[in-house]
């Protein structure tokens, strides 16, 4: 059998998950659905085809023997930005929390039901930014060293492109409509797609945290990703 599939949709997925039914399983469901779609066994298998390809999304169990998924995710995004979506037997908020602490866009509990796992996939794809062909000049926000550019959803220091998760760039193209105005948890919630409930504004919470880290000399002062007490988070370009 051929490790990677192609679809007519153009979007190519990674599946990481060590057990060899539920691989074929969402292999097979996702190809029906039009993704190209390749797999690896472990951590070290998905490196190899990481270091070879480009992928539009990767769907990562947590649970596998020798490096896990948190571990393989918090590693991958000291260098890719490729949206990460980990499937975890796990349930409560500590373990989920865990993976969004370590770069990843969005979890799922098994069991699932598999279109359920399909409108994740597409959620996430959604948050990604779009492509820009146009050579019109672009609206840019300066944050101290860093520029955003709102027209291509691109954040630069001098010129260093700043690596942007999917969930990141959403949240800035949120905030970059709003500058200067807060934004609350809840819309945030809704805007990102997710589900309502305490755990999913904890984990906004894990997200501006990460997105911080990026834009502040000093993420436990932020000058420029602000809370703004009982109205949520504010950008505050210079």
């Amino acid at each position: 059998m051929s490790e990677t599939v192609n679809g007519p949709a153009g979007i190519h997925l990674l599946i990481v998950d060590d057990d060899a039914r539920i691989r074929d399983l969402l292999r097979k469901f996702l190809v029906r659905h039009g993704f190209w779609v390749s797999v690896a066994r472990d951590a070290a298998h998905a490196r190899r085809l990481l270091d070879g390809l480009e992928f539009d999304l990767i769907v990562m169990d947590v649970m596998m023997p020798g490096e896990d998924g948190i571990a393989l995710t918090r590693a991958l995004r000291t260098r890719i930005a490729t949206p990460i979506l980990l499937l975890t037997a796990r349930g409560e908020a500590t373990d989920r929390i865990a993976g969004l602490e370590a770069g990843a866009d969005d979890y799922l509990v098994k069991p699932f039901e598999p279109r359920e796992l399909l409108l994740r996939i597409n959620a996430i794809l959604r948050r990604m930014p779009a492509e820009e062909g146009s050579v019109d000049l672009p609206k840019v926000l300066h944050l101290g060293p860093l520029r955003y550019d709102v027209a291509r959803g691109e954040l630069w220091q001098g010129e260093t492109r700043v690596r942007l998760t999917g969930t990141e760039a959403q949240l800035m193209r949120i905030f970059s409509a709003a500058a200067g105005e807060p934004v609350s948890r809840a819309r945030l919630v809704e805007e990102l797609g997710r589900d309502d409930g305490q755990a999913q504004e904890r984990a906004i919470d894990v997200q501006i945290t990460r997105l911080r880290r990026k834009l502040e000399s000093d993420p436990k002062q932020p000058r420029y990703l602000q809370t703004v007490r009982g109205a949520g988070y504010m950008l505050a370009p210079d």
